[in-house]
């Protein structure tokens, strides 16, 4: 199998689609597959505009130019299109340097308030099988 190389602008080479990345997902987060924090897909992360010092490099400029605004693990995930369990390690990582915050989901309570209705259930299938 022969790996095309091309050159960016700037002289660096890069690797094509048919290639696939020059580094493996578990390089990246140095083997590690457990985050030191706890994250849901649905955990948003936003920058705190401090910049890491000790967390450097590729993969962690571009989770830091994601999170301009609250954006969850799963298309932090999709962008930088790595596993999610890697990109937990990052995004742990960063917050344990202070660069990110995070914020879990909010709980949905099991209370009487919380239930679905029946009847609007119901009503929602009746239509859609009208309009089918």
């Amino acid at each position: 199998m022969t790996v095309r190389r091309r050159r960016q602008q700037g002289g660096e080479p890069w690797y094509d689609e048919a290639a696939g990345r020059l580094v493996r997902p578990y390089t990246v987060s140095n083997g590690r597959t457990r985050p030191t924090a706890h994250f849901d897909l649905l955990t948003m992360v936003m920058a705190t505009g401090r910049r890491p010092v000790s967390c450097q490099g590729p993969d962690y400029a571009q989770v830091l130019a994601l999170c301009g605004g609250p954006v969850s693990v799963a298309e932090i995930a999709a962008h930088i299109r790595l596993p999610a369990v890697v990109t937990k390690v990052l995004l742990a990582d960063l917050v344990d340097c202070g660069a990110l915050t995070a914020r879990a989901p909010a709980a949905v309570s099991a209370g009487p308030a919380s239930r679905t209705d029946r009847a609007l259930l119901e009503a929602v299938l009746n239509g859609l099988r009208k309009r089918l």
